[in-house]
C-alpha cells in the first residue's frame, strides 16, 4: 500500500479582516502527495500559496477540511504537538536563506541540534556528511555572511536536512539565485530528498524548475488545479 506523506482533504481556509469581513485564502483544496515524490506548485502573489505552505508545515490549521501530516490530522493536535510535529519530522527552506550572519557555517546548520539540546557527537558526523555532499565541507568554518547567495542557500538546505524530516517544504528557495544557480541547487535539493528518501513540496513561479519535480501543481485564487 503507497504510503501518503502529507495529504490535503477538501481544506479551505479563511481570514477575518480589519473590515471584520472574511476572505477565503484556500477553497476546498485536495491532494496527497507519496512519500519519496516531490511537487512544485505555482501560483500568482496572493494565490494562497504560502497559506498552504503554513498548513503544510502545521504552522495553522484549517478553517474546514483536514490537513494529514504522517496520518495526523493537525486540527486534533495541540500547538505544542504540532510544533514537535514540525521540528522532528519537518524541514524548512526558505527564499531569503535566513542564516545568522554571525555564525559560522557549521554553527547556522547545527543549530537545530542545539536547540534540541543534543551535544555535538551526536550530530557531528551528519553535520559533516551534509556539507560534503553539498561541497562546502571546507568551509565550515567561515562566517556565513562570507558566502554568495547559492551557497548561502545549500547551507539552508543542510540545516533543513540535519534531523532527517520526512517531509520538506521550500518556499520560492531559488527565487534569490541567477538561473544558472537556481538550477544547480534545486537539482541539488532533490538529489538530496531522494537520496534520504523524503518527500518535497516546493513553492516557485519559474515553470522550468518546476518541471524538474515529479508533479506540478498551479493555485489560482485559492483553487487547486493539475498540470
Amino acid at each position: 500500500m503507497e504510503s501518503i506523506a502529507l495529504e490535503f482533504r477538501n481544506v479551505s481556509k479563511l481570514y477575518e479582516t480589519t473590515a471584520g469581513e472574511e476572505r477565503r485564502a484556500l477553497s476546498g483544496v485536495s491532494f496527497s502527495i507519496p512519500a519519496g515524490s516531490s511537487c512544485a506548485l505555482v501560483g500568482r502573489s496572493g494565490s494562497g500559496k504560502s497559506t498552504l505552505l503554513h498548513l503544510a508545515a502545521a504552522i495553522d490549521v484549517p478553517t474546514e477540511g483536514k490537513v494529514l501530516i504522517q496520518n495526523q490530522d493537525i486540527s486534533l493536535l495541540s500547538e505544542r504537538d504540532r510544533t514537535l510535529l514540525r521540528r522532528n519530522h519537518i524541514g524548512l527552506v526558505f527564499q531569503f536563506f535566513y542564516l545568522l550572519p554571525h555564525l559560522s557555517v557549521w554553527e547556522n546548520i547545527v543549530l537545530p541540534e542545539l536547540i534540541a539540546g543534543l551535544r555535538e557527537r551526536e550530530y557531528r558526523d551528519r553535520a559533516e556528511e551534509l556539507l560534503n555532499g553539498v561541497g562546502l565541507l571546507d568551509r565550515a568554518g567561515d562566517d556565513a555572511e562570507k558566502l554568495s547567495g547559492g551557497e548561502m542557500q545549500r547551507i539552508a538546505i543542510c540545516r533543513a536536512f540535519m534531523r532527517r524530516p520526512s517531509l520538506i517544504l521550500a518556499d520560492e528557495p531559488t527565487g534569490n539565485l541567477d538561473d544558472r544557480t537556481a538550477q544547480s541547487v534545486m537539482r541539488l535539493m532533490l538529489e538530496l530528498v531522494s537520496k534520504e528518501k523524503g518527500t518535497l513540496l516546493f513553492v516557485t513561479h519559474s515553470l522550468e524548475i518546476a518541471g524538474l519535480a515529479d508533479a506540478t501543481w498551479s493555485l489560482h485564487s485559492g483553487v487547486l488545479t493539475y498540470l
